[in-house]
């Protein structure tokens, strides 16, 4: 696999293919595209145990796939864990396109009147920069203060290069946190995204790509379920609820009880 590379030297552009490749917005499991897409797949021996709870990626416009794999590290066109499993694609209706508020778009509208034409001709994976709340909204601003747009791809490539310099963590910073630290960047659904929520999303509206896929899912679940069961009875059963209620029970605490123990 090739990619195009800037003339930058700065690592933390190694990550995006060069904007000039075309661009489309056709969904091909088979290539592994999927263009503005929330994308899922089964974890080993995690998943195993329980079902709904896997590694996720975004992707970019063209359809390739960015997820956090580990310690600085966001792997680039070769989901970690697999083919995916389940999508969900993002509608324009449903990305926060103008969360500015109105006395301040009252005010650009009459320093610049060409502004709503602009902000009228945004694309599906177009966004606005000034987006929902996050924590890194000023610095955002800062990096390039001359544009009047931000597309889809530009707000994935600021969410990359942030988690180049995060450290990875199963129970803290994960490729949940990942996906949700780019929603919000991209203010979708007005942002508010987390882990949990995330996870939610994607077990509940999540569009499976194929049958062997849900198998590829759910059969190994069977298989440790029944051997357990036939092995170990009622003692394998009680394992799996404590095992189950303490991860859930972890994500949940720190996702709302403890606000700074999950980053996102």
């Amino acid at each position: 696999m090739s990619l195009a590379m800037e003339p930058n030297p700065d690592p933390e552009h190694h990550l995006m293919i060069d904007h000039r490749m075309p661009q489309t917005s056709e969904i091909d499991p088979r290539r592994g595209r999927f263009p503005c897409c929330i994308v899922w797949t089964p974890l080993p021996v995690l998943s195993w145990l329980v079902p709904f709870i896997g590694h996720m990626g975004i992707c970019r416009e063209d359809g390739v796939i960015l997820d956090f794999a580990g310690p600085n590290f966001v792997c680039v066109d070769n989901f970690t864990f697999g083919a995916v499993a389940r999508y969900i694609q993002i509608s324009k209706e449903k990305i926060d396109q103008d969360p500015i508020p109105k006395q301040v778009r009252k005010t650009e509208i009459s320093h610049n009147p060409g502004t709503r034409t602009e902000a009228s001709s945004i694309t599906k994976c177009s966004i606005c920069p000034q987006l929902a709340a996050y924590r890194s909204e000023e610095a955002y601003r800062q990096d390039e203060p001359s544009r009047d747009l931000s597309t889809w791809d530009d707000a994935l490539r600021k969410g990359t290069q942030e988690f180049q310099h995060r450290s990875y963590n199963l129970f803290t910073c994960n490729c949940h946190s990942f996906v949700a630290n780019n929603l919000n960047r991209l203010a979708f659904q007005s942002g508010g995204w987390n882990v949990v929520n995330l996870a939610v999303l994607i077990f509940l509206k999540g569009q499976w790509v194929n049958k062997a896929s849900i198998v590829r899912s759910y059969l190994p679940f069977l298989v440790v379920f029944s051997l357990g069961v036939t092995i170990g009875g009622w003692t394998f059963i009680t394992f799996l609820a404590f095992f189950t209620f303490l991860l859930v029970g972890w994500f949940l605490l720190g996702t709302y009880c403890f606000r700074n123990l999950i980053l996102l």
